[in-house]
């Protein structure tokens, strides 16, 4: 464990980095990323909106940096005018630090809804601990907090790990964050670190300086022969085999790994798709659970392995150092959902 006399000087890097790296200074110049041909998932508009964009120096650059100093939930102050409709829809959710006491419900799809009766991951369990718990996103619709709690054991029995590191799920409202993320928004979201917990409880100031390892090779081409293991590769693969799982995704050099390693049992890794970023942690997708006829449910991956030429896509020049871009307009409460405002404003 950090002794704590020094926990206020790992603070200074920690913060200091995200100043350099965090969604601030990524929004200044933000790749574009290339589109991915459509026999690597799904269409390509609907995947590149639900997932997180790649960082502005590099496609392997870590992307679970410290957010803040502290390690509290803060309300942040009052808009000065909320019913602008011109207002950033993720500055209102932000707003809201507990869920709307409503009946369970997904609203929308994974980029652009929100939920309603959101349920809290407990931030221990005995096989996982919640990273960055001043970011108050450990929220999702119950059925991803019963797949948490199933999940996370096996994973460590399979990984042979102590347990879990488990990074954002959603807001309690949901709806899109204030940096990090273009989905999660509806609850059915999870990152995963690949980084094994440790074998003791983590202070909420280390859970806010620890770092998520880049399982990735400089080059973006390989995983790091120096910390990737056949744990890594157990959690992926157990996710996967969860039925309410519906997509996984991971760093192309990651998929490439998997789909090198996966033996004779490889009805799987269709379930795990490439996308930009997603080298030190996988994103697991739930499907639309019963019930939430307004969930927009994402198309099934397709049934193949995902492991012939169209990896070559994600190796390409443009996809390993794309060019910046200018930074697209923030969503509004117009662009999502009507029933998302009474979600928002409910008690």
């Amino acid at each position: 464990m950090i002794p704590r006399l020094i926990v206020p000087l790992l603070l200074a890097p920690a913060v200091l980095g995200f100043l350099a790296c965090g969604p601030a200074a990524a929004q200044q110049g933000m790749p574009a990323p290339p589109t991915p041909p459509e026999i690597v998932g799904p269409p390509a508009a609907a995947e590149a909106k639900s997932v997180e964009p790649p960082p502005g120096a590099s496609s392997t650059a870590p992307s679970t940096a410290p957010e803040a100093r502290h390690t509290a939930v803060a309300a942040l102050p009052p808009l000065a005018n909320p019913e602008d409709p011109k207002t950033a829809a993720r500055e209102l959710f932000a707003r809201k630090l507990e869920p709307a006491h409503l009946p369970p419900r997904v609203i929308g799809g994974y980029a652009d809804g929100c939920l309603a009766g959101a349920a809290a991951l407990p931030t221990d369990g005995s096989t996982w601990q919640v990273m960055r718990l001043s970011r108050n996103r450990n929220w999702g619709h119950p059925s991803l907090i019963r797949f948490l709690e199933r999940y996370a054991p096996k994973a460590a029995q399979a990984a042979h790990w102590p347990g879990l590191l488990i990074g954002d799920l959603s807001q309690p409202r949901g709806g899109p964050a204030l940096s990090g993320h273009a989905s999660h928004q509806i609850g059915l979201d999870v990152d995963v670190w690949l980084t094994p917990m440790k074998d003791y409880k983590l202070s909420r100031e280390e859970r806010e300086i620890f770092w998520a390892a880049n399982f990735v090779a400089p080059d973006g081409k390989e995983v790091d022969r120096r910390l990737w293991t056949d744990g890594q590769f157990a959690i992926i693969r157990q996710a996967a085999l969860d039925p309410d799982v519906e997509r996984i995704f991971v760093n192309a050099a990651i998929k490439k790994e998997l789909c090198q390693k996966a033996g004779a049992d490889r009805s799987w890794l269709h379930k795990v798709r490439p996308w930009y970023r997603h080298q030190d942690h996988l994103h697991i997708r739930l499907r639309c659970p019963p019930g939430n006829p307004e969930c927009k449910s994402q198309p099934h991956a397709p049934g193949e392995e995902g492991c012939g030429k169209e990896l070559d896509f994600w190796f390409t020049d443009a996809v390993l150092h794309p060019k910046p871009s200018v930074p697209g307009r923030q969503m509004t409460m117009a662009q999502l959902p009507a029933a998302c405002r009474q979600v928002l404003n409910a008690p």
